[in-house]
């Protein structure tokens, strides 16, 4: 077909090789970082306070991300005196970090209520208060109250949250650059090659705002009755950010009588004694009478590894059971390069042999992690584990919730919660096949929500299905790094905030190829993709990315739902450097619903192809296909070209989003449109 240019063309500007890393940045509010929709007006005293999912009406998300036991409520749509802040998506900032984009902000003495929607005895709040000047974080109290009685503070704390400057950053706001040989975008140069040298603002970069707590009430109390979240007036918090409550019923703890019971050979139930040579005296003599491990309710101080294999630990439910550790500094470094250890259940490492047979069950993993060292293996789950069920843990503060190593076969990961991490929440790491997570809910990591990573031996034949994935404050939502047969489906993904998007595919991080069908099937996407500074444009709601090789596979998005993306809902890319070896050969697009994007429905920033039937938009905001190719805008059109398989409907007022002049290959490279910010998403 002949060249016809439908846009203005514009060269991208040249970032370093392999910008889209985890070390690149963003900063600087941008047109188009601003939420879709302006807030709502404030609720009076007499509205309930709605149930949502990922901030949204929980019709937009049917069939879709985990079932979970509690009912998600946004602070800024309960009764408050406070301040609504947001909706806004610029990173580092508070809001960006909210669920929803949005949350309130209350000085002292000021409050927020929530309206029950279903009994529960238990409450978890997401929240923000300020670091220490110096770093490290403070405490403060929040008083609870429900229907203005049972008064209980609920404890504060910021030292798990507030990191700063360039990866693997850092705890002190005052720190200088980490990486001052790095090229970063605050003044687009390499500083200590640049004269006179550029002054960067102090604290640079703040990021990992929030944390979350959980409560008991002192009973059960029914729907209508109000909870009242109030800061003292004698906090030591200058602000106190709420950003949402889950409220549910927990049940009587689970017992177990036949079983080896870890009290009798020692366990703490207070938490003052180490009851690590207790636990492991329990799984020997478990593994010798071939019963499971059954930990009573309490709270069990634990500083290392508990090796398991061939064996079950059953605690009384994540509300009850409770490993708690302090991270702890080794005296030298580990063989695999580990400087300090703390509270996990490993297996065995698949140089040994891997474990078989773990059964881990109703309790909950607290670490103490509160800086990122990669070398470290202080993750809640981590080992390899064949043959091997995880389920109902509940999983914060550790670096990873849980890291697999293979080679390992059939894991199961399911209906469990991971929140506030320092890196991922999971990741099937280096061989892992035939395994599953499902029905797992993950708020407020530090890198990838959910991954698959590739690197050196493939994985194969796993899945991602029924997930939910919240506030990844770095990188992806669910990320898939080579490997064979794969599929992402029924998950639930929101508010992405910097260097990632909600659903990825990357031939990146030194990852083996993709192999035989990848399928990401049914999903939904919230608020996602962020703005991408070293490349100057906005990232997708999916994205795939050909950085180190082709993605080449059987690539099929079917049945997805990605709503109020902030810029483009598709993305397929290269880096500029690579950009005429690398391609995405071909895609297919299937039963889609795209609801409001901040630019358009496709941008094509590659040479490859793709199909599409019966995706259907609206609320578009600019040219249906931005299709740059790979930005050698030959006379015979893009090097990217698009296959209409019919029913492709709406996005513009013109017509369809795919429109008859833009097949196959017509060059719409205006890759840096003005952003229109879409109404909020409604049902279809």
């Amino acid at each position: 077909m002949p060249l016809t240019v439908r846009r203005t063309i514009r060269h991208p500007r040249r970032g370093r090789p392999g910008t889209l890393s985890v070390l690149t940045v963003l900063v600087l509010a941008t047109s188009g970082l601003t939420a879709a929709s302006s807030a709502a007006e404030p609720p009076s005293a007499a509205d309930p306070t709605p149930v949502t999912r990922a901030g949204l009406d929980p019709a937009l998300t049917s069939g879709r991300g985990a079932d979970v036991r509690f009912q998600e409520q946004e602070a800024e749509n309960a009764v408050t005196d406070g301040e609504r802040i947001g909706p806004d998506r610029t990173a580092y900032t508070l809001p960006a970090e909210a669920s929803g984009r949005s949350a309130v902000k209350l000085e002292r003495g000021e409050y927020v209520e929530f309206t029950l929607p279903k009994a529960a005895n238990a409450i978890t709040v997401r929240y923000s208060i300020p670091d220490a000047p110096g770093g490290g974080g403070i405490k403060a109290p929040l008083d609870v109250t429900v229907n203005g009685r049972s008064h209980r503070t609920m404890p504060l704390t910021s030292e798990y949250s507030w990191l700063y400057n360039q990866y693997p950053f850092t705890n002190d706001p005052g720190a200088d650059l980490l990486h001052p040989d790095w090229w970063i975008t605050e003044c687009s140069c390499v500083p200590s090659a640049t004269t006179p040298a550029p002054e960067i603002q102090k604290p640079f970069r703040p990021m990992h705002f929030y944390d979350e707590q959980r409560m008991r009430l002192p009973k059960t109390y029914r729907a209508g009755d109000k909870v009242r979240l109030t800061v003292p007036a004698g906090s030591k918090a200058e602000w106190t950010v709420i950003d949402l409550l889950d409220s549910e019923l927990v049940g009587a703890p689970h017992v177990r009588l036949k079983a080896v019971n870890a009290l009798l050979h020692g366990a703490d139930p207070t938490g003052r004694r180490d009851s690590a040579p207790a636990m492991d005296r329990a799984i020997a003599q478990a593994r010798r009478l071939d019963l499971p491990v059954y930990v009573p309710p309490g709270t069990y101080q634990v500083n290392r590894h508990i090796i398991v294999d061939d064996v079950t630990i059953e605690g009384a439910g994540n509300w009850w059971t409770v490993f708690k550790g302090k991270q702890v500094k080794l005296d030298k470094p580990a063989p695999d390069g580990s400087l300090h250890t703390g509270v996990g259940f490993y297996g065995r490492s698949a140089a040994d042999g891997g474990s078989r047979d773990v059964h881990l069950s109703g309790f909950a993993i607290e670490g103490d992690v509160r800086e990122r060292i990669d070398t470290d293996q202080v993750n809640g789950v981590g080992g390899a584990m064949s043959d091997s069920t995880i389920r109902g843990l509940h999983i914060r503060h550790t670096k990873v919730g849980l890291w697999f190593d293979g080679p390992m076969d059939n894991l199961r990961v399911s209906d469990s919660i991971v929140v506030d991490q320092i890196a991922d929440a999971l990741n099937f790491h280096t061989g892992v096949t035939d395994s599953s997570v499902s029905h797992t809910f993950v708020r407020n990591t530090g890198d990838d929500g959910l991954a698959m990573w590739s690197e050196k031996t493939a994985n194969a034949r796993n899945t991602f299905d029924h997930n939910t994935v919240q506030s990844p404050v770095l990188a992806n939502g669910i990320a898939i790094y080579g490997g064979t047969d794969t599929t992402v489906s029924h998950n639930l993904v929101a508010d992405p905030v910097r260097e990632g998007s909600a659903l990825h595919a990357g031939s990146r991080f030194g990852a083996e190829p993709f192999a035989g069908k990848l399928a990401f099937t049914n999903n939904t996407t919230a608020r996602a993709g962020a703005y991408e500074l070293n490349w100057k444009i906005g990232l997708g709601s999916i994205w795939l990315y050909a950085l180190d090789r082709d993605v080449d596979a059987d690539i099929r998005v079917t049945g997805d739902h990605y709503l109020d993306s902030t810029y483009n809902a598709i993305m397929l890319v290269s880096e500029w450097s690579v950009k005429d070896k690398y391609a995405i050969p071909a895609v297919h697009f299937k039963d889609l619903r795209i609801d409001g994007t901040g630019t358009s429905v496709l941008s094509a920033r590659v040479k490859g192809s793709a199909t599409f039937e019966n995706v259907d938009a609206r609320n578009v905001g600019a040219v249906g296909v931005n299709n740059c190719g790979s930005f050698n805008f030959p006379s015979t059109g893009s090097e990217f070209s698009l296959t209409d398989r019919g029913g492709n409907d709406g996005g513009t007022a013109a017509g369809s989003w795919l429109a008859p002049w833009l097949l196959p290959n017509t060059i719409t490279c205006d890759d840096r449109p003005p952003v229109v910010t879409p109404p909020a998403p409604s049902p279809w």
